[in-house]
């Protein structure tokens, strides 16, 4: 047991959605409400708990019966879809919130990451938001002194440290609030999708200093809807679904699976403009796939020109939107990412107020045999993401180019490799 470094026991947590209460209109009124409180909240610890989360409309369960072990120096990710209870189960581990049901233990000092930038406020310098956000996350000051350097330059922000963190860009505050928490020490380090901060380069930073941290022999618990990155990252993996763990191994195993499950996913979505995904913003109203032809099944020849059409209402008008979808392959590879602005500046397509509809084409002859999923992606560029979804769409490729007489005999009418193009050869003199 000297080597369990996390062990839950049933956990469960039960809340119950509160309505808006009216305002008093009397003094008389509110009187009757302060005396009435203590009653009031005795009746609700006596009230007993629906178990099945049924019999209450105001009531949900975060998390049920979940229970695991996890050894010193292990890895994982935490796996599953929005509201399946990944931030709920990190908040109890990290004695944020209690649980309603069950018991943790956690043996050795714990590092959280659950929200870059805990801790910062907009008057006072970068300087004095390292020592005050790292205090607050369980660094002593002598350990943040013998740190800071590392810290300003991990964040690239030398030359603005002495000012206040209000004139910083978006950018900036986040690459110093990652670089103060990136930099805790902890036997335990709770990650809850932090990787997504700045730009690619920084991101690419980000996830090195994690890869270190995980690799130290440090106990890591990793929250991410990147499935190459948890991939990449942990050894297994648990996936929660509706509050329950439904699943747990090698994290390979884990991911195929639950990217499996949305087997049913068609190959295009529409959402109501009510509950689209995005804000007040950038809403997505719509994502398909189809073939040059119009076929929309699903299923496409890999020598077809394949269309990524996605429709969007805009209320805004923002030259740093960026608008566009990452390609992963069954196993939770990435095989691409690709946004309107990666064309020359001048050909960029430009979202003003209204709705839009952009097409992507993903050229014949590139994609190998397989399961692919498209995963919207709508962001403020280096700021922030509006939509950042998990397998929206999706849709199967059979191979049919590049044949060769070498690979007739494969049941799979695959190639080694996510991507199987046509390349040119030829014979060229010796220099």
């Amino acid at each position: 047991m000297s080597d369990i470094a996390i062990e839950a026991e049933h956990l469960g947590k039960f809340y119950r959605i509160g309505c808006a209460e009216s305002r008093h209109q009397t003094f008389r009124e509110a009187l009757i409400e302060m005396a009435s409180a203590p009653c009031r909240k005795i009746s609700r610890r006596r009230r007993p708990v629906d178990e099945t989360g049924t019999g209450d409309p105001h009531s949900i369960w975060a998390l049920r019966d979940v229970s695991f072990r996890i050894c010193q120096g292990e890895v994982v990710g935490i796996i599953g879809r929005n509201g399946s209870g990944k931030s709920t189960l990190l908040k109890i581990l990290s004695r944020i919130t209690e649980p309603t049901k069950g018991r943790a233990r956690i043996r050795g000092r714990v590092g959280s990451l659950l929200e870059v930038g805990t801790g910062f406020h907009s008057e006072l310098t970068g300087e004095e938001n390292i020592y005050l956000s790292g205090s607050i996350l369980g660094m002593s000051s002598m350990e943040i002194s013998r740190k800071f350097d590392d810290m300003v330059a991990f964040a690239e922000v030398e030359p603005f440290i002495h000012t206040p963190v209000k004139h910083y860009s978006s950018g900036m505050y986040m690459r110093l609030a990652f670089a103060v928490a990136a930099h805790l020490d902890p036997e335990i380090l709770l990650i809850d999708e932090v990787l997504a901060v700045g730009d690619a380069a920084f991101q690419k930073k980000c996830f090195g200093k994690m890869h270190e941290v995980a690799h130290r022999g440090r106990t890591v618990l990793f929250v991410s809807h990147n499935m190459t990155a948890v991939q990449m990252l942990c050894n297994t993996a648990l996936q929660l679904d509706r509050g329950q763990l439904v699943a747990s191994g090698d994290s390979k195993s884990v991911i195929s699976a639950y990217l499996a499950e949305s087997g049913n996913i068609p190959a295009e979505k529409d959402w109501p403009p009510e509950s689209a995904p995005g804000n007040e913003e950038i809403r997505l109203l719509s994502l398909r796939v189809s073939a040059e032809d119009g076929n929309r099944s699903g299923v496409y020849q890999s020598q077809c020109n394949l269309f990524v059409e996605m429709n969007f209402v805009s209320n805004t008008t923002h030259s740093a939107l960026c608008v566009g979808f990452d390609l992963v392959t069954s196993q939770g590879e990435t095989v691409l990412r690709s946004y309107q602005t990666d064309l020359p500046q001048d050909e960029w397509l430009k979202a003003g107020k209204g709705d839009h509809h952009w097409r992507c084409i993903i050229p014949g002859g590139l994609l190998n045999a397989g399961v692919f999923y498209v995963c919207p992606r709508i962001s403020m560029h280096n700021m922030y993401w509006i939509v950042r979804m998990e397998g929206a769409v999706q849709f199967e490729v059979i191979l049919n180019h590049g044949a060769s007489p070498f690979w007739a005999s494969l049941d799979s009418r695959s190639r080694p490799g996510v991507i199987s193009p046509v390349l040119k050869w030829k014979s060229v003199a010796v220099p």
